[in-house]
């Protein structure tokens, strides 16, 4: 696609208005298919309540099956996003809705720990290329200057999806007990299930390729649109071919720092509801609504430290802080162990620094990879950052088997997080900060 001649002039309030529309139009959907992906990647964690139990799961079993996940996610990432920008996102991110949809109802028939190793496996294959490729797909309508802010709101649909999908997934668990035969976390594998066919539906009709494809713009706003882009883009390492992602030092580390993030985030996500029940919750609605309460805390703290960082164009420190604020949050939640109370205070910290990281992270890796290896470059560095999902969870529960406590694996993700802070530090700023 040819790009314009980029003005000398630029009219902000113009421009600020444009990108407020495409904000409005692009962002919401985003949002919501956001919301379906996560709920289905993570309400394995509620299925454990009644699921370990009804088929004799081990904590190492679940955290292994939970984890395998990202193997599959790992394996098919970097295919699935070249494929996308291939065949274009419309009708890639409709089949991987589409897919998962199918693969997540499956998981009704799991009798045994092969079959749910095999589902969880099959299901990182189905979704493997949806994050990095809505990444790659912002990257098509914002510029850098714009993104913080823009990913944080998309990526406020995990707070969102443990905000309601806790409380649904516990009030399916009790209700539909029993339901027909089936058990209740059978029930809430084929319900939720449903939302990713019917949006990956919707999907081949509502979204659009790039700029040049929404009918909703006027050609004067895909102009301004493109100009903006076109400047931005002269800022950027352009990379002709896909394994030049490979060898750019940069990208292994934007590896290493969101391997120490991810570490943080799906120890929430897939065990959040056991953290609330060791503290002496009874019920499954009960622990999903007190499991809301943490994801509350992050949905506030993205969108403020986003604001923040695109305002004042600084990248490096809105990280550090929050993945510090999840370090002090993991220690806290290891030592309040045995108040219900307390331990919501220190998830709820914890929770508002891990997942402030992940939006945030992305603005580094974008700011400096263009060109044809971009692609590759972010699904990189997402796939081998997402293998904490495998390691996190299973981590976790093998410790929880051999020494019998909570406690060490939140001082381990905590190490992890002031890991991760230190090397956010080693990029540098007139890089990044944009």
């Amino acid at each position: 696609m040819s790009m314009p001649v980029v003005a000398a002039e630029v009219d902000l309030d113009r421009e600020n208005a444009v990108f407020r529309k495409v904000v409005r139009r692009v962002v919401p959907f985003l949002i919501l298919c956001y919301v379906v992906s996560y709920l289905d990647r993570v309400n394995v964690g509620f299925a454990k309540l009644q699921m370990s139990d009804d088929l004799g799961f081990s904590e190492a079993a679940y955290g292994l099956g939970a984890g395998l996940f990202f193997i599959g996610y790992f394996l098919f990432e970097v295919p699935s996003n070249l494929i996308l920008q291939r065949v274009g996102a419309r009708t890639w991110i409709a089949r991987i809705m589409i897919s998962w949809g199918l693969v997540s109802a499956a998981f009704v028939f799991v009798t045994n720990e092969a079959t749910f190793y095999a589902l969880r496996f099959l299901l990182g294959a189905a979704e493997a290329g949806f994050y990095p490729g809505v990444i790659l797909y912002c990257t098509y309508w914002f510029p850098t200057y714009r993104r913080a802010r823009v990913i944080a709101m998309f990526m406020s649909a995990i707070p969102v999806a443990g905000i309601f999908g806790n409380p649904l997934s516990g009030w399916i668990l009790d209700t539909f007990h029993k339901v027909g035969g089936w058990q209740g976390w059978q029930w809430m594998f084929v319900l939720e299930a449903v939302p990713a066919l019917i949006v990956g539906v919707i999907t081949l009709f509502y979204l659009d390729n790039g700029v040049r494809d929404a009918k909703w713009l006027s050609d004067e706003e895909k102009t301004v649109v493109e100009e903006a882009l076109v400047r931005d883009t002269q800022h950027h390492t352009v990379h002709g071919k896909v394994w030049d992602a490979f060898r750019e030092p940069k990208v292994w580390l934007m590896c290493c720092i969101y391997f120490c993030f991810v570490m943080g985030q799906y120890a929430l996500t897939f065990w959040m509801p056991t953290f609330v029940e060791s503290t002496g919750i009874k019920g499954n609605f009960a622990i999903g609504v007190l499991s809301a309460v943490p994801f509350l805390a992050a949905l506030v703290a993205m969108n403020l430290f986003g604001r923040s960082a695109d305002k004042r164009r600084e990248r490096r420190w809105h990280l550090v802080i929050p993945s510090l604020m999840g370090a002090v949050g993991f220690s806290l939640a290891a030592s309040w162990s045995g108040s219900t109370a307390l331990s919501l205070i220190a998830l709820s910290f914890a929770a508002a620094g891990v997942l402030t990281c992940a939006p945030l992270f992305w603005s580094l890796p974008t700011a400096f990879l263009g060109g044809t290896a971009a692609a590759a470059g972010l699904a990189v560095i997402n796939s081998v950052g997402n293998l904490a999902g495998f390691v996190s969870p299973y981590m976790i529960g093998a410790l929880k088997d051999s020494t019998g406590s909570s406690s060490i694996p939140m001082y381990v993700l905590a190490l992890s997080l002031v890991v991760g802070a230190a090397a956010v530090l080693t990029t540098k700023k007139d890089v990044v900060n944009r």
